[in-house]
């Protein structure tokens, strides 16, 4: 097992914007964040883990209105909820600050005033978009319109969310203010511009290096290819930020202070000790910074940040770490299906171990997104963590405590076992440094099989029947324990909360890597204690259910497997309207009758049922939510509505190509929408 030279790390997250409570997709970064820094500490090096709230901008100064408060107070009161919700889910970090700081403000002006000193700030007039009824110029965020290049409806005037491509406000078709709702018009106004042009050779070649993933270089080259343009740094008032030193009624953009925040809050956590400082931002530092955020702030952090770094004096990041988005259930996070779920709802139901544990084996160091598949979780929660790693523990601990007054045998059965768990740590630890997440748990998992394996084969519980076999007990218990508590050690950074539960299950103080290297052998350990209970689907569904609760209380809503359901008690009401579409969007909707040909259970689903659709000469393979309702022998030879034109999706059982519409209130009450008599089947409804 190999000993690495001790590192010096400054790790970073993306910073949450203070204006909204924290979410599950927030949580894939940070929890990715997490586990990579407590695996760096667990191997003994020196990290830091310093971020913040992102504090300013139009939309907070909106918010705080509409409530009747102020920006700081608004932000202060977001603060301490974040922060609440990121111990609570057990995460590392030294210190959590905010970019309306005074360190911020500090390094803001500095920083600027190094760009302007060094020539890279240009002062012109442009036109922008103003809204007229609102009197104001407009933030990007806050006009929407379609996008000039996949012609996707509702974007926002940054980035298109449905092709990736960034433009300016200006650009959008049919832009309208997010604010009043009127046309924005244009109106010159004077901007300051960081010219970013003048770093193309620093940034052409940093970007082709080993700073940032292969999917990100190439992303880069279009944006290359495209030509860097100078980039508004600047706001007019009103806005809610800082102004700018030199021009007065002007404001620094929030994305020019947000990155920033990492230089303040790390000030902040040094206490103001300078060469602390110095010794991670200077431009000679041998120290790493590595920065992890998601696709959507690409940009910013691979081709902004690093270029105001290089003008500014400042080292430029080790590496960018980006991830894509959170689907669930293969589909974006949706309010009506009380899958937009709160940190805090999560936490009020379940422990944050089973949330982690599920990030980390879907995690790999690529730039995609992952699903968070609902009954997956359960099954692979209590499959894993349950049934596989405290499992052996629970299995072993009892024999030790009864019958050898607690105290682990002198020597191990077979240390050729033990010799393999400690050989996959190399692997293991490759994969959790290179962000391989999904691998390290994968490998994990090999190695508990073996020990459960091994425990089946030699089944104390049977020996200890036999008179004269009771060392021969002891022996493969404390073998057993042995590899919990390796396999353990290797999930540290994963399920932290697991992990301080073992230690003092075995009373020890807390693990380190190098304790892979010798067995705990005559030694008293403590009566084990339940660490985690098996997940539950009903805790789930407690969850989703208390996602709707800022809904109304008669919304129908979808559900992944195409079923509708009211939360009013069983009384079917119309959805109250949260996006409106045009009648074209629903034109494009093909609702054909289809007669079922064949309907079956699912094997290890509790909602679903397996229905073949025939749509006259075509059939398809559904799933469908229904099973609470109906005995698949019944379904037979019925008739339903089904949505024929929905792309097929992939799900753990095979493919589901379509959605049948069915309604009601839930449980038996579930409605199958059977057409008039005489319907063919593959009619169209209209």
């Amino acid at each position: 097992m190999n000993t690495p030279k001790q590192r010096d790390i400054l790790v970073t997250s993306a910073l949450p914007y203070a204006n909204g409570s924290i979410h599950i997709g927030h949580m894939v970064e940070y929890i990715q964040t997490d586990i990579w820094t407590r695996f760096q500490r667990h191997r003994g090096h020196n990290v830091t883990w310093v971020w913040a709230d992102d504090a300013h901008g139009t939309p907070i100064m909106l918010s705080a209105q509409k409530q009747g408060t102020t920006p700081e107070a608004l932000i202060e009161k977001m603060k301490v909820e974040h922060e609440q919700d990121f111990t609570d889910f057990q995460l590392s970090f030294d210190n959590f600050h905010t970019t309306h700081s005074d360190e911020n403000r500090q390094f803001v002006e500095k920083i600027y005033g190094r760009l302007r000193d060094g020539g890279h700030i240009a002062v012109r007039t442009i036109e922008q978009l103003y809204d007229p009824e609102a009197d104001m110029f407009l933030p990007d965020r806050f006009v929407t319109g379609t996008c000039p290049k996949c012609k996707a409806t509702d974007q926002y005037g940054d980035a298109c969310e449905s092709c990736g491509t960034t433009y300016d406000a200006a650009e959008l078709l049919d832009p309208k203010s997010v604010v009043s709702g009127a046309a924005p018009i244009t109106k010159e106004s004077e901007q300051y511009f960081f010219t970013i042009e003048n770093f193309d050779a620093m940034l052409r070649e940093w970007t082709s290096g080993e700073h940032l993933q292969p999917e990100m270089r190439n992303k880069i080259q279009e944006w290359f290819e495209g030509g860097l343009q100078d980039w508004d740094i600047s706001r007019n008032k009103p806005y809610w930020g800082f102004e700018i030193p030199d021009a007065p009624g002007k404001y620094f953009y929030v994305w020019m202070d947000a990155p920033i925040g990492y230089m303040g809050s790390h000030m902040h956590y040094l206490k103001g000790d300078q060469q602390a400082f110095d010794k991670y931002w200077n431009p000679d530092s041998s120290a790493e910074l590595v920065h992890f955020i998601g696709i959507d702030i690409a940009r910013f952090h691979t081709l902004c940040w690093p270029a105001m770094l290089e003008g500014a004096g400042y080292r430029k990041p080790t590496a960018v770490h980006c991830h894509g988005f959170l689907m669930v259930d293969g589909a974006k996070m949706s309010k009506s299906r009380g899958t937009f779920i709160k940190a805090r709802t999560y936490l009020d139901h379940l422990q944050p171990d089973y949330l982690r544990y599920y990030y980390a084996a879907k995690l790999n160091n690529k730039v995609e997104n992952i699903d968070l598949n609902l009954e997956d979780f359960v099954a692979r929660v209590n499959s894993d963590l349950v049934g596989k790693i405290v499992n052996i523990a629970s299995r072993c601990a009892g024999f030790i405590v009864k019958n050898f007054d607690a105290t682990l045998a002198s020597e191990l059965p077979d240390n050729n076992l033990y010799a393999e768990s400690v050989a996959a740590s190399d692997s293991i630890a490759t994969a959790f440094e290179n962000r391989e997440f999904g691998r390290a748990i994968r490998e994990i998992i090999i190695q508990a099989d073996a020990a459960n394996q091994f425990i089946a084969d030699e089944a104390p519980w049977a020996l200890i029947k036999e008179p004269g076999r009771e060392l021969q007990v002891q022996q493969i218990c404390t073998l057993g324990i042995n590899l919990f508590k390796n396999l353990v050690i290797y999930l540290k950074p994963v399920v932290p909360d697991i992990a301080r539960q073992t230690e003092a299950f075995l009373n020890i103080d807390e693990f380190s890597w190098s304790d892979l290297q010798s067995p705990l052998l005559n030694h008293q350990i403590n009566k084990f204690k339940p660490m985690i209970t098996r997940l539950e689907s009903k805790s789930i569904d407690a969850i989703v259910d208390a996602s709707k609760e800022d809904l109304a209380a008669t919304q129908i809503t979808a559900t992944a497997a195409g079923v509708a359901k009211s939360t009013d008690n069983g009384n079917l009401k119309t959805d109250p309207i949260s996006e409106e579409i045009e009648f074209d969007d629903f034109a494009k909707i093909d609702l054909r009758v289809a007669t079922i040909v064949a309907a079956d259970h699912v094997e290890g689903a509790d909602k679903l049922l397996q229905l073949t659709l025939d749509l006259g000469g075509e059939q398809r393979n559904v799933f469908a939510g229904i099973k609470s309702a109906y005995d698949p022998a019944t379904l037979i030879g019925r008739q339903t509505v089904m949505v024929a034109n929905l792309k097929p999706r992939k799900m753990r059982f095979g493919n589901s190509e379509g959605m049948v519409l069915a309604a009601g209130p839930g449980g038996s009450d579930l409605f199958i929408l059977s057409p008039d008599n005489g319907a063919q089947a593959g009619m169209r409804v209209k």
